[in-house]
């Protein structure tokens, strides 16, 4: 009974929100912004550019709220508008260049698992954050965010081997990085 509370209540928010009551969208805003920030930073390294994004994101939220149609998740919905807010600004302010060649992710690629115990969300973040904007951009669009390659590559307007490739190369990069990190706390390297 409490979820079909819970649901109810986040429908009766929304609606007050799409009629423009401030206090309803301070709620929205309030309950959602620590976590959409997280995802913008993600894509974008700098934390104030990755909050810019995510005010003006919010923006497009309540200018758009009248569209949501209760079909899935408000927060999947939200977090989609920030995801192609962060594409936008990523196309915008950098060139963007992507590795071109035909490879297929084979069976032990797929399964890649970078995050291990010992290293902490700011050593992982750091590491995604070293990529070249491109794998970084793809890397996070697949493995966070869960899209599939044809999705990508209709979003950032490549082809999906390109965006496989990507995948690839980072995966290959992080990896790399994950190894010379281990290397330096062991005191090997």
């Amino acid at each position: 009974m409490k979820v079909i509370h819970l649901h109810q209540e986040e429908k009766e928010i929304i609606r007050l929100a799409v009629e423009n009551n401030r206090s309803a969208q301070q709620q929205i805003y309030s309950r959602f912004s620590p976590k959409m920030l997280s995802v913008c930073r993600q894509y974008i390294k700098d934390i104030h550019q990755a909050e810019d994004i995510m005010i003006t994101a919010f923006m497009k939220v309540f200018t758009n709220l009248k569209n949501f149609q209760h079909k899935g998740s408000f927060e999947g919905w939200i977090r989609r508008i920030m995801v192609n807010e962060c594409i936008s600004f990523i196309r915008v302010h950098k060139k963007l260049k992507y590795i071109e060649d035909d490879f297929v992710i084979g069976r032990d690629e797929e399964s890649f698992d970078f995050i291990e115990s010992q290293f902490s969300v700011a050593d992982i973040q750091f590491l995604i954050d070293s990529l070249p904007d491109g794998y970084k951009l793809v890397f996070n669009l697949y493995a966070i965010e869960g899209y599939k390659h044809q999705e990508i590559a209709k979003m950032l307007q490549i082809n999906e081997g390109t965006s496989k490739s990507q995948l690839s190369h980072a995966r290959k990069l992080l990896q790399k990085q994950i190894t010379t990190l281990k290397n330096y706390e062991y005191g090997t390297e």
